[in-house]
């Protein structure tokens, strides 16, 4: 049988009330037709739900128990449908990133883009799990893989380069051959487009068995790296400010250079006729231009 989901929210309005008239004013309808619905549902649950008094409704005993039991699961979907459309306001801009990419590249540059667009509220979903932009509410997404989705709008974050890379407490910088690094334990990013295999591969060596720590983040990758754990192989996208502060460094003399793309923005190409969406896609080429040029600066161009 399919629940009679309009009856239920017509009764639990009609209940909340207390009355036919103001249940009616409330949903848009006449008195008469919340009086039906009423009506529908006692036949489908076989019980009175309600009893008039004078201009009033009063609930059974069956329609207290029965109104008491949906009530709270009401109002949560009221609330979540509130939240849901809230998020599609032409004020909210929803943008959904990885965790890593959130933490580490989207999060501080946030400030200036507040800042800028003082208007614009930003809901940040940081998550892995690919969009389905007919059902979630999200605006953009900026997706972790190789750019190819069909029949969207994708454009590339930036391009990065991959590099091995340790405290400078384990090793300093360029003090070490490729070689060298199986005396340590290797940090994987489990889910990483470019990982240890590929890089020696790069520099003509079959790995022999060694010790490895691995993570499904990249952050948490990085974050190991820095309390000395290991040797990293990460990307400058994700480790700029470890980078520049020393708190990393690349201990491999002459790396080979490997560079890639692997963080997308993404959105249908419908949603480009949003003007909160077009700002924030103009800021992120901004903010990519500003860190092309930063990393620059220490040579890891």
């Amino acid at each position: 049988m399919l629940i009679p989901f309009k009856a239920i929210n017509v009764f639990h309005t009609a209940a909340k009330l207390g009355s036919i008239t103001r249940a009616a004013a409330e949903l848009g309808v006449t008195p008469s037709a919340v009086t039906q619905q009423i009506q529908s549902l006692e036949v489908q649950l076989g019980t009175s739900l309600t009893a008039k008094v004078g201009r009033n409704i009063v609930l059974t005993e069956a329609g207290s128990r029965y109104f008491a039991s949906i009530s709270r699961e009401i109002e949560r979907i009221s609330e979540e449908t509130r939240r849901v459309r809230g998020l599609h306001s032409p004020t909210t801009l929803s943008v959904r990133a990885s965790p890593s990419l959130s933490h580490c590249w989207l999060l501080p540059r946030l400030g200036a883009f507040l800042a800028a667009y003082p208007d614009i509220d930003i809901h940040l979903d940081a998550s892995t799990e690919p969009t389905d932009f007919s059902r979630d509410a999200v605006d953009l997404e900026i997706r972790h893989g190789d750019g190819l989705w069909p029949g969207m709008f994708v454009e590339g974050l930036a391009e990065a380069r991959f590099i091995p890379v340790a405290a400078p407490s384990m090793l300093a910088a360029g003090s070490a051959a490729p070689g060298d690094l199986f005396r340590y334990r290797l940090i994987h990013s489990v889910k990483a487009q470019f990982g240890w295999a590929r890089w020696f591969a790069r520099v003509g060596i079959e790995p022999p068995r060694y010790r490895r720590l691995l993570f499904d983040r990249s952050h948490m990758a990085i974050d190991a790296a820095v309390r000395g754990l290991g040797i990293a192989l990460e990307s400058t996208l994700m480790m700029e400010g470890e980078l520049r502060v020393g708190r990393l460094c690349c201990p491999v003399r002459s790396p080979p250079d490997v560079r890639l793309t692997t963080q997308w923005i993404l959105c249908p190409t419908d949603h480009l006729r949003q003007q909160k969406v077009r700002v924030f896609l103009d800021w992120l080429r901004h903010e990519r231009t500003a860190w092309s040029a930063s990393v620059e600066t220490l040579g890891w161009n």
